[in-house]
């Protein structure tokens, strides 16, 4: 371009170009302190229900001020003429695109929003989902982090989570412990039975209400077999359970109840 050129479109359109140059100026300067507002509107909102978590709330608002400052570009290159619905469609056909190639992630991040908002679970909490269960370490916006109580930590896809079954075992103030107890043959049921409560009862940390629930569950070939469940609060759920075990072979021993064994059919050979 000469000069020539230069100056017959300073002289035609100089005065207009310069008037949408300030236009557009003074569009972003606005409408970015227009953005800052909403943002910050929006933030102070999701802060007031106390239920959206502090992670969540910072990606929402990042969000928010992603597509409004996109809003804005698009509203200031319609100032210099410059058609944007080739823009968009172009954009939307990327955003499309974007989304295919990281659908799995994108389920991820999603099912975090909803993980986040609903909380089924909370860090500390002992859960199965996902096919896992433990502790939950983290709980982020893709993944939440389980360690196992054999000490494995997993990280588990907040899409597989939220798509399959949650059990919080932590949501209760008190659990059932279930055990098994085999009785053989020759013994008296009802007196295993009645030898059984008082000792089951007497363990620590065993709740008094519900009462600990010790009934016939099932007869095999070596016995009855008696399910033994007390109640305990969360926190001490595991020594109830071994020490309900250790119960049961302390009370049998006792008792002089033989061991359960199975019956074994002789074959006379003619």
């Amino acid at each position: 371009m000469n000069m020539e050129a230069i100056w017959t479109f300073l002289s035609t359109q100089g005065a207009d170009f310069a008037l949408k140059i300030v236009g557009a100026i003074a569009a972003w300067v606005i409408g970015r302190w227009l953005i800052g507002i909403a943002v910050s509107i929006a933030g102070r909102a999701l802060q007031r229900g106390q239920k959206v978590d502090a992670t969540l709330a910072h990606y929402l608002k990042s969000i928010i001020s992603v597509l409004l400052t996109l809003v804005l570009v698009l509203a200031i290159l319609d100032i210099f003429g410059i058609k944007t619905t080739s823009f968009a469609a172009l954009l939307a056909g990327a955003g499309l695109a974007i989304g295919a190639a990281w659908s799995g992630m994108l389920g991820n991040f999603a099912a975090g929003l909803f993980l986040q908002t609903l909380r089924p679970y909370k860090v500390g909490d002992f859960i199965s989902a996902g096919g896992v269960t433990g502790t939950v370490k983290e709980l982020g916006l893709f993944a939440t982090t389980i360690l196992t109580p054999d000490n494995v930590l997993t990280v588990v896809g907040n899409n597989k989570v939220f798509s399959d079954n949650i059990q919080n075992y932590s949501a209760e103030p008190y659990r059932r412990v279930d055990c098994v107890a085999k009785v053989a043959n020759s013994v008296n049921v009802q007196d295993a039975i009645a030898r059984l409560r008082p000792a089951i009862a007497a363990i620590a940390n065993v709740k008094d209400s519900p009462a600990p629930d010790i009934e016939i569950v099932e007869f095999t070939p070596e016995g009855p077999k008696l399910c033994v469940r007390p109640y305990a609060h969360n926190d001490h759920y595991w020594q109830v359970y071994f020490d309900t075990h250790k119960a049961i072979v302390a009370t049998f021993g006792a008792a002089g109840y033989p061991a359960p064994e199975t019956p074994v059919a002789h074959r006379v050979l003619q």
